[in-house]
């Protein structure tokens, strides 16, 4: 197990830490969920720069690292519809192309054939990230810096939330664009099993 693997597999513990840590009420838990949230999304990006750096590219990693996306994301967005800072809808969507990549994923592993995530997926990936963390952010200027300041901050936590949305949106209608994408790219590999 190499230095790139290990930061890969790190984000599935990071995402319970961070769920749970949406869920405490202590003054700073959300302020911690959302530093704890930047720093995994700092690690989504150094695994495979190190990886590339270290010669260290292995099908496991590939594979590995699209699926620790995908846990992180999605266990982050169940907390957010929990608790009504997204639709269900937006999350139901994501959920759909996430399976449907990763059963292509496996289908395609069985003839051999390594689907690594490409430049659509990527840019899906990271505008989804971002639209977390502001959506993250969001209690933790709500709450924390509040208490810290005793400043309100409702006006800008508000208008953080509707841009986090907004985000959270645009990489929803990428998530369904780059799957057609995938699913256009790999449909050889679909014929070929369904013989």
């Amino acid at each position: 197990m190499n230095l790139p693997n290990i930061i890969t597999l790190s984000r599935i513990p990071m995402m319970f830490l961070i769920v749970g840590l949406m869920y405490c009420r202590f003054t700073g838990a959300a302020t911690l969920a959302f530093v704890l949230f930047i720093v995994t999304a700092i690690g989504d990006w150094l695994d495979g720069y190190l990886a590339r750096k270290r010669g260290q590219i292995s099908n496991f990693g590939k594979f590995m690292d699209a699926l620790t996306d995908k846990v992180l994301v999605i266990g982050i967005m169940v907390a957010l519809v929990e608790q009504q800072m997204i639709q269900l809808v937006w999350v139901l969507i994501v959920l759909v192309r996430e399976f449907m990549i990763s059963g292509m994923r496996m289908m395609a592993a069985s003839k051999g054939v390594v689907v690594a995530a490409e430049r659509g997926g990527k840019l899906k990936t990271v505008i989804q990230l971002i639209a977390i963390g502001v959506l993250l952010f969001v209690p933790a200027v709500r709450t924390d810096v509040a208490r810290w300041t005793d400043i309100e901050f409702d006006t800008y936590a508000e208008s953080l939330q509707h841009l986090g949305l907004v985000l959270f949106i645009v990489a929803t209608a990428l998530t369904v664009s780059s799957g057609t994408s995938y699913a256009l790219k790999y449909r050889q590999v679909f014929g070929e099993i369904s013989k």
